[in-house]
């Protein structure tokens, strides 16, 4: 490992839930803006290989990397404010790495020796680290985000990890506490124990934080500075605030710039300090809260009681808006509970815009199918993404070409009329995990398409994650009385995007456009869909 290579060790403590993840991404693009190189990566404490076979209500949504890994949603914060490269090795759990070194010693490559947590399981933890580098060529920096809070046994084995790479590079890592300082309303007191606890714990492991990011509703005095100063260890100008933004996430990176935490770390970093230019993000902040024109989009899914569980559409939403200078509305409805008595809900009628998610299962397949009939025969702007592209051609079939019974085989397998379909190569698998249509494929776009006219382009690259797809069986049926196919896989015969004739704004697409948005470079779908939704 050449001593050119430098680690940021990012842990949480206290307790989950404090925005670690948007604290390391805005940690990456401050560092990005002093003109290095930066890759990131996440340890998460769980067995599961990965979070693909989790519910959305334990683990939020599952992002997409190119390579078709599916990883926590922190990388979708990482994606968005960085330029890292995001790969299958930027996402690493217990369960990856227990499963490695046990196969090794299935195959006889410890030479008979016991395998234990120290050395075994330590050292794949560090191998896997100093992979991160190894992505794209010219690295300087490994921003390494631990899962879970200090005190969790499952997160030891990533901690002790640390503490070796450390210890072997001391001048190569700093170490960033993210941790709760909370007020008690009762004693109208803000408390520093539990930091100093947290702290305290993560010394005890052999990891001493070289700055302590704390998360409040309210602001920390000097004096309650100096005091978690004191009794951490830390420099004062090493304990920084971490307040409730007022507009949006966007402004982490900004508030972290006016403690100078920019300069503090590439001091500790070694590398020279040059002025952290983020004009352009001033500029996003200002621009949304300009934002007058208010468009209500109903979003309807399967899991809209988790505010993380479609996390990356709801942010593409918002960064489609700030681009257009609109006020974007979202309505969250649970797909199964739109129905009163067989028939759409009136709750949910007159919204400039219908937007239905991916998802897997039939729990909410009508509600989202009604859904979709309303925009289409109201002809209001209506955009399905991934499942959402499916109910919009089942829909189409039932009350357009009057295939009464037309489903997914998802659904109903012994539907007659199967428009959605398992693909043969699909049919034997058994394992659930890693199975599907996973990473980036290219796409073909029919000229004139809405498709066409917001990328600007015929070729595309888009993130798939599904295993059912479009029936090619029925699509002169469909295409005949107007329901057009206006993207195709490169190469092959998949279906990808699909349109309505004589429709303001209706398309469905198989992939998952929103994990390629960011703030400043909006998906060219979502800014079409609001734009189309802003003219009602």
């Amino acid at each position: 490992m050449s001593p050119s290579k430098k680690f940021v060790f990012i842990t949480g403590g206290v307790c989950s839930s404090l925005g670690k993840g948007i604290s390391s991404a805005s940690i990456g693009l401050l560092l990005e803006r002093q003109g290095l190189k930066v890759a990131m990566m996440k340890l998460d404490p769980y067995l599961n290989v990965d979070p693909g076979t989790m519910s959305p209500y334990q683990h939020g949504e599952v992002y997409v990397t190119d390579d078709g890994a599916e990883t926590d949603l922190d990388l979708g914060h990482y994606y968005r404010y960085t330029h890292s490269p995001l790969s299958r090795i930027s996402s690493v759990t217990s369960g990856q790495i227990y499963d490695a070194v046990i196969k090794r010693e299935r195959r006889g490559d410890y030479l008979g020796k016991t395998v234990q947590v120290i050395p075994h399981i330590t050292e794949e933890i560090k191998q896997r680290i100093y992979s991160c580098f190894d992505q794209e060529k010219g690295t300087q920096v490994a921003v390494i985000e631990v899962g879970g809070t200090v005190g969790d046994i499952e997160s030891l084995p990533f901690l002790e990890a640390l503490r070796q790479l450390k210890y072997d590079m001391r001048e190569e890592c700093i170490t960033i506490h993210v941790t709760y300082v909370p007020y008690l309303e009762a004693a109208k007191e803000i408390k520093t124990k539990p930091t100093q606890h947290s702290v305290q714990m993560l010394r005890q492991i052999g990891l001493f934080p070289d700055f302590i990011i704390c998360r409040s509703e309210r602001p920390l005095s000097d004096e309650l500075k100096e005091k978690i100063s004191l009794f951490c260890n830390v420099p004062r100008e090493g304990v920084l605030e971490a307040l409730d933004v007022k507009e949006t996430i966007y402004e982490v990176p900004l508030r972290f710039k006016e403690q100078s935490l920019d300069q503090l770390l590439v001091k500790k970093l070694s590398f020279p300090y040059k002025k952290t230019a983020l004009k352009d993000w001033e500029n996003l902040i200002k621009k949304e809260s300009k934002a007058k024109k208010k468009v209500r989009i109903a979003f309807v899914g399967k899991y809209v009681s988790h505010q993380d569980a479609y996390k990356s559409i709801l942010e593409s939403l918002s960064h489609a808006a700030i681009q257009l200078g609109i006020d974007c509305e979202v309505h969250p409805f649970e797909a199964d509970k739109v129905i009163t008595e067989g028939h759409l809900d009136p709750q949910i009628h007159g919204f400039d815009g219908y937007l239905i998610p991916g998802g897997f299962g039939e729990r909410g397949w009508l509600g989202k199918i009604l859904t979709c009939r309303y925009a289409r025969e109201k002809k209001i702007p209506y955009f399905g993404i991934c499942l959402g592209m499916q109910v919009m051609v089942t829909e189409f079939a039932r009350h357009v070409l009057k295939f009464e019974d037309a489903n997914s085989t998802e659904i109903d397998p012994s539907t007659e009329h199967p428009v959605i379909s398992l693909l043969e190569e699909q049919r034997d698998i058994r394992a659930i995990g890693g199975t599907m249509r996973l990473g980036a494929f290219s796409c073909l776009l029919k000229k004139g398409s809405h498709a066409e006219k917001a990328y600007k382009a015929t070729t595309v690259s888009e993130r798939h994650r599904h295993r059912f797809e479009f029936n090619n069986k029925f699509r002169d049926q469909l295409e005949e009385k107007g329901l057009v196919v206006t993207g195709m896989l490169k190469d092959g015969d998949l279906v990808e995007i699909v349109e309505l004739k004589d429709h303001p704004w209706m398309v469905g697409v198989q992939f998952h456009p929103e994990f390629k948005s960011r703030p400043l470079e909006p998906h060219p779908l979502f800014l079409s869909f609001l734009h189309a939704a802003s003219r009602r």
